[in-house]
């Protein structure tokens, strides 16, 4: 069968690929919940600023492997650094459940940084080159959807297991699970995409970029570069949630359970809905999507740091993570729009190198500013920023056609 875009006809690659993500997103899950208070409990970590550097330390090493992940998958095949991807996870469960000392919990996340860069972003150019052109918002909304979900789940059940058995090794069991099977999966089942790709570029209407494609959609094109930095932000967002609302929920006298709840929903109303605004982006455009998911998530951290009940908490979370919904899918559908076939693999590594890049900027800022003031501010200074970038969208994007 020839090798034609389309879920319809390539529904069991696809899936295949669906749930290798929600193994990939798992491994980020296993440090959601529990991280902060191991460096606390264990190590005797106060600062911050101390606590949140395995979150600038994963940032770093995800932003970097996305954009090596976007240049090389075309160079080398997108099987082949799907499986490098899962081969730099193994490490990471033994690494956080025997780890003496913080130092290890840091080289941990180094590890995991490339594990996600390679295998999320080669996952995420796979899906691409199957789904086409018409349900490419579909296609990315099913990709987060498997990988956010995956990422509340395990947030939740590791913040159970932790309540129940303790803080190590046992949480992390989990993770040596989902890494030996994601990467069996993938050596035996998974099909290189490559020959969609030459397929689409026949029939492409987008010509080939003729400029750096590294300043192109940073900054030489204003709507990759609309993209991009909203995509920074949305994880800028992420990584003073990552390392501040466990702390912060903590302080406000809630219960490890309860933290592991709101930590957990953030990321599953995040996961769940993008099915739906992934592929609602298809028919309202991508930016209309855009600036509306990032003014909720911008307002809906705004209001966090002067709530105090469990229950507004929960609404709070579910609201940021519908925000994040909106956006996440979309960025990826975005980017594949306003590229060649030939010039996509790339631009996503470097758009996801920017938006993965969020993630230890969000993690400095915040780290500094709660040591400096407190985490209240850190939230809500946050949520500013996000609003901002909402308002550049509105203001700096032009209206692109829809896709159907």
């Amino acid at each position: 069968m020839a090798s034609v875009p389309g879920l319809q006809q390539n529904w069991k690659q696809f899936s295949l690929l669906v749930l290798i993500n929600a193994f990939v997103g798992g491994m980020v899950g296993l440090e959601r919940t529990i991280l902060p208070e191991i460096a606390e409990t264990d190590f005797g970590i106060a600062a911050r600023s101390a606590i949140f550097s395995f979150i600038v330390v994963f940032g770093i090493t995800k932003a970097i492997s996305n954009y090596f992940a976007g240049r090389f998958a075309q160079k080398f095949g997108r099987k082949r650094m799907l499986i490098t991807g899962w081969l730099f996870g193994i490490p990471v469960p033994f690494m956080l459940m025997w780890a003496p000392d913080w130092n290890w919990i840091v080289a941990a996340n180094v590890f995991l940084g490339i594990n996600q860069g390679l295998a999320w972003s080669t996952n995420v150019i796979m899906k691409i080159d199957l789904a086409g052109q018409k349900d490419r918002g579909l296609a990315m909304g099913l990709n987060e959807f498997a990988g956010y979900v995956a990422v509340a789940l395990l947030a939740f059940l590791t913040g159970f297991v932790a309540s129940e058995f303790g803080l190590r090794p046992y949480p992390f069991y989990l993770g040596i699970v989902l890494v030996f099977v994601g990467l069996f999966l993938t050596i035996f089942w998974v099909k290189d995409t490559a020959p969609f790709v030459e397929h689409e570029a026949q029939n492409s209407k987008t010509d080939r970029s003729t400029k750096n494609l590294f300043w192109t959609t940073s900054a030489g094109d204003r709507n990759l570069m609309s993209v991009s930095q909203a995509g920074l932000m949305t994880n800028f967002k992420d990584g003073m949630a990552w390392g501040a609302f466990p702390i912060f929920l903590g302080g406000a006298g809630l219960s490890m359970t309860e933290i592991g709840i709101i930590v957990a929903i953030y990321p599953a109303f995040w996961g769940i809905l993008q099915v739906i605004t992934g592929k609602f982006s298809d028919y309202t455009g991508r930016k209309q999507m855009l600036w509306a998911g990032m003014l909720l998530q911008g307002l809906s951290l705004m209001i966090f740091p002067f709530l105090q009940n469990f229950y507004l908490f929960l609404l709070l979370a579910a609201m940021l993570g519908v925000g994040t919904a909106m956006v996440y899918p979309t960025f990826l559908a975005a980017i594949a729009d306003l590229t060649h076939p030939k010039d996509r693999a790339e631009s996503v590594g470097v758009f996801r190198l920017w938006r993965d890049g969020g993630y230890a900027i969000g993690a400095i800022f915040s780290g500094v500013i709660a040591d400096m003031f407190d985490l209240d501010l850190a939230i809500l200074l946050t949520g500013i920023l996000v609003l901002g970038s909402a308002l550049w969208i509105m203001a700096g994007m032009n209206k692109l056609n829809k896709p159907v």
